[in-house]
C-alpha cells in the first residue's frame, strides 16, 4: 500500500476518498464536497489515503497542535477488512506524527480523538465494513491506550446546520500511560481552536465550553 497526502480537492485520489467518508459515516459527520477546498489546503491539517493499486482502501486525517503539546485525530477509515489497513495507517500517523514533533522541537502530551459510543450512537452500519463497527472501533481504539474524558460531550455537526452531536466522547491517548487527568483549560484551548471552522455551535457546545472553565481537571477513564 501507499500512505498518499491529499492537498487539494482536485486531486485525483479526492473524489474516492470522499465517497469513502460518505459511505462509512453517518451524513452529520461528513463535510460537503466544496467546503473541502480551503480546509484541505491548510498545511497543518494531514489527509492521508491508504492505495491498493489506485483504489483508495483507507484514509486518515489529523493534525499536531505545538503550542499545546497535542495531536488530534479526525478520522481513521478502513475500507476493506483483512488487508491491515488499520495497522498501516496508524504505523505511518505515528512516524509523520514523530518528525513533526522533531521539527517543531516539542513532546506531545497525546492525542485526542471523538470515538462513538456505541450504546449511544444506536445501529450505524458503517459503511458494512466490520473493522469499522463502532464495538470493534472502541474496543481497538481501548487497546491502543484510549482513554474517556469524563465530561458529558457533545460536539457541532459538520453538515454546518449547528446540531449538537452527542453520541461520541472525547478520548486522550496519552504518551504518560499514568496520566489520569488533563488540565481544563488545555481541553478547552484544543476544543475551540478545533471547531474555529465551524461558526454555527449549539447551545449545548457552548455551555459545555463555559462548565469546563470552571473545573481545573478533567479526570481520564477506562474506555
Amino acid at each position: 500500500m501507499t500512505y498518499h497526502r491529499i492537498t487539494s480537492i482536485d486531486d485525483r485520489y479526492f473524489k474516492p476518498f470522499h465517497q469513502l467518508l460518505q459511505t462509512i459515516f453517518p451524513p452529520e459527520e461528513v463535510l460537503e464536497y466544496e467546503l473541502w477546498r480551503e480546509p484541505i489546503q491548510d498545511p497543518a491539517i494531514y489527509v492521508y489515503a491508504a492505495l491498493d493499486g489506485e483504489e483508495v482502501v483507507g484514509a486518515t486525517e489529523y493534525r499536531y497542535y505545538k503550542e499545546l503539546r497535542v495531536a488530534m485525530t479526525d478520522f481513521t477509515i478502513i475500507g476493506k477488512a483483512s488487508m491491515g489497513i488499520g495497522r498501516f495507517l496508524m504505523r505511518n500517523r505515528e512516524q509523520h506524527l514523530e518528525q513533526i514533533m522533531k521539527d517543531s522541537g516539542t513532546v506531545s502530551l497525546g492525542m485526542f480523538a471523538e470515538i462513538y459510543d456505541p450504546y449511544r450512537a444506536g445501529i450505524h452500519s458503517f459503511g458494512g465494513v466490520s473493522p469499522m463497527n463502532p464495538i470493534v472501533r472502541r474496543e481497538v481504539l481501548s487497546h491502543m491506550g484510549y482513554k474517556r474524558l469524563e465530561l458529558t460531550y457533545v460536539h457541532p455537526s459538520w453538515d454546518h446546520e449547528g446540531a449538537a452531536v452527542s453520541e461520541l466522547d472525547l478520548c486522550f491517548l496519552p504518551q504518560n500511560e499514568e496520566l489520569s487527568e488533563l488540565p481544563a483549560l488545555l481541553i478547552v484551548s484544543f476544543l475551540t481552536g478545533y471547531y474555529e471552522a465551524l461558526p454555527n455551535k449549539p447551545e449545548a457546545w457552548h455551555a459545555m465550553i463555559e462548565q469546563l472553565k470552571t473545573k481545573e481537571t478533567v479526570k481520564l477513564a477506562p474506555l
